[in-house]
């Protein structure tokens, strides 16, 4: 079984349609939704956790993508401001995955966004509010 965290971002002509409903369904998925808006006629996205087989997680992409619903991995949305970061470390110990950690010996924090699993905790935690989440 594998586990992704994505964010699905809706064109205007799916917004009303059972998207996720289906994706589960088709592809025998199991789903949390960790987040969501919608704005009518305007935009859409959801974040979610879905769980199963990896085969039917990436033929549910595919199938995603041809109704032009963009697929991107969470972490991508997890992002530091380097220009706010005092490199304190105080995100360092709170992230479970150590995608966050300091790097001998210059002491800076350093920030590996392919090992970010978007949990956020880093962004309730920074003083400086360097990590932030961006839909």
């Amino acid at each position: 079984m594998a586990s992704h965290k994505v964010v699905l971002h809706f064109p205007l002509h799916q917004l009303n349609q059972p998207v996720v409903n289906n994706l589960i369904k088709r592809y025998d998925l199991d789903f949390n939704i960790l987040r969501a808006e919608v704005t009518p006629n305007e935009r859409g996205f959801v974040v979610l956790e879905l769980t199963g087989e990896e085969q039917n997680f990436c033929d549910g992409l595919a199938w995603l993508d041809t109704l032009g619903v963009t697929v991107q991995p969470l972490s991508e949305d997890v992002v530091r401001l380097d220009d706010r970061c005092t490199h304190c470390g105080a995100c360092v110990t709170s992230c479970p995955v150590d995608a966050l950690y300091v790097d001998r010996p210059s002491q800076a924090v350093i920030f590996d966004q392919e090992a970010c699993i978007g949990c956020g905790i880093c962004v309730d935690v920074c003083p400086p509010r360097a990590m932030v989440v961006q839909f």
